[in-house]
């Protein structure tokens, strides 16, 4: 009896272990670029509510901030889950790209701004369909979860991008 509940500690205690080696290294760079994504669509939402002129451009940023935060928290119990450790701060280039816009002021900041977030947002959905039909459970989890706030994010985009184009 002793040496099954042993065997079954055992086996208890290696199972994170294997998640933790079930994760491929396009595991870890995927949550990891989530994560940074999310901090940069957090900042730049703050940029906007700021910066933004349109109302239609400090309520999406607004948005941006909201909804990605709560995402930012489920990418972090995901990351926890392959025991990857989540960054901090945005990517170099997502850095980069919040330094440029923030320079803007006006209809110019709000064009960049939407144009911006069109592009990124295109690039996310395109990501995460790719990650949703793979077979690690909790990033295929994460990853459907998240596209209906995605394409939410990018429908919004576009309408504020189409209006701005029209009115210059």
């Amino acid at each position: 009896m002793n040496k099954l509940v042993f065997a079954a500690v055992v086996a208890a205690s290696l199972a994170p272990a294997a998640v933790l080696a079930a994760a491929s290294k396009a595991d870890r760079t995927f949550i990891t670029d989530a994560i940074q994504g999310n901090l940069a669509e957090i900042q730049m939402g703050q940029l906007a509510q700021q910066k933004g002129q349109n109302d239609a451009v400090k309520s999406f940023g607004q948005m941006l901030v909201t909804d990605h935060q709560a995402n930012n928290d489920k990418a972090k119990q995901v990351a926890s889950q392959l025991g990857v450790t989540p960054p901090t701060q945005p990517s170099a280039k997502e850095k980069a790209g919040y330094r440029e816009l923030s320079k803007l002021s006006g209809a110019a900041f709000d064009r960049q701004f939407a144009r911006m977030m069109v592009t990124d947002h295109k690039q996310t959905i395109a990501q995460f369909q790719r990650e949703a039909k793979k077979t690690n459970d909790p990033l295929r989890q994460y990853a459907s979860d998240s596209l209906p706030v995605l394409k939410k994010h990018l429908d919004t985009a576009e309408k504020i991008e189409s209006s701005k184009s029209a009115s210059r």
